[in-house]
Parts: structure tokens; C-alpha cells; sequence
């Protein structure tokens, strides 16, 4: 079933082109007892990522909520604050990520400072396929 949920992540993170450029576009959903409650896509330069989007659409407690997302929430304050400490802060307890960022700003930090701020990390659903989706973005931004 997670697989379904990180299929429509990549398949949401589509409707970011052509407009996120230079960022890659990136797709995040939350799930809540099985159900989609919420998506977001990375917004043009400047506006929010995938990630804040989600969180952004949702208004529920989110204790209890999977994200599933598409790239490594990225772990640096550049012209957006670090999404994966708003996703610590936010209160979610697990996000299920399909390829780290090879950006060398981000590049594993981001998972760390999931796991650092308790949140449950499953990294590589659907790896392969959001990697040849996404490789011809990456390193641009």
C-alpha cells in the first residue's frame, strides 16, 4: 500500500514543472489511517517546497500522519526556511523518502535531522523510478 502512496508523490511532483525550476520538482503527500488527506508540490522559485505545501493544505494533527516524499527534505535555509525542520516541528512522526538528495548542502542531512528530531525515516520506496525521473533536475538549483 505505501508504494501507491509514493506513486501518487512522483505523480503529483509533475505538476511542479515547468514552473519550480531551478529547484527539481518534487511531490509530497500525507496519510492519515490509510487515506490521502493532503499533497503539495514544490511551488515556483521561491515559494513553498512540497513539503511545506503538504503540511500547509492539511490543517489536523499531524502526530499521526506518514509523509511520503519524493526527495530528501532539504536541511538548509536557502530562499526557503529548512524543510525537514519543519517537518520536526510540525509534529509528524514518520516520512517515507524515495531518493537522498545528492545536492552536497543537503545530501543526507536532511534525514538526519529527522531522525534527530524523532521522527521515523524509511528511505528508497520507489527509488529507482523517482531517480529517473528526477536525475535530469538535480544539481541545478
Amino acid at each position: 500500500m505505501s508504494q501507491q502512496f509514493m506513486q501518487r508523490a512522483l505523480e503529483v511532483s509533475r505538476n511542479a514543472l515547468p514552473d519550480c525550476q531551478p529547484n527539481p520538482p518534487v511531490g509530497c503527500v500525507l496519510v492519515k489511517d490509510g487515506q490521502i488527506v493532503s499533497e503539495g508540490f514544490t511551488q515556483a522559485i521561491g515559494g513553498n517546497h512540497a513539503e511545506v505545501e503538504a503540511l500547509n493544505a492539511y490543517q489536523g494533527d499531524v502526530s499521526d500522519v506518514t509523509a511520503y516524499v519524493t526527495l530528501e527534505p532539504c536541511s538548509f535555509v536557502g530562499r526557503t526556511p529548512a524543510c525537514a525542520k519543519t517537518l520536526v516541528t510540525s509534529g509528524i512522526k514518520k516520512v517515507v523518502v524515495a531518493m537522498l538528495d545528492p545536492d552536497p548542502r543537503n545530501a543526507g542531512t536532511g534525514i538526519d535531522i529527522l531522525k534527530e528530531g524523532g521522527v521515523e525515516v524509511e528511505v528508497g520506496l520507489c527509488g529507482q523510478e523517482v531517480s529517473t525521473f528526477l536525475t535530469p533536475y538535480l544539481g541545478k538549483s
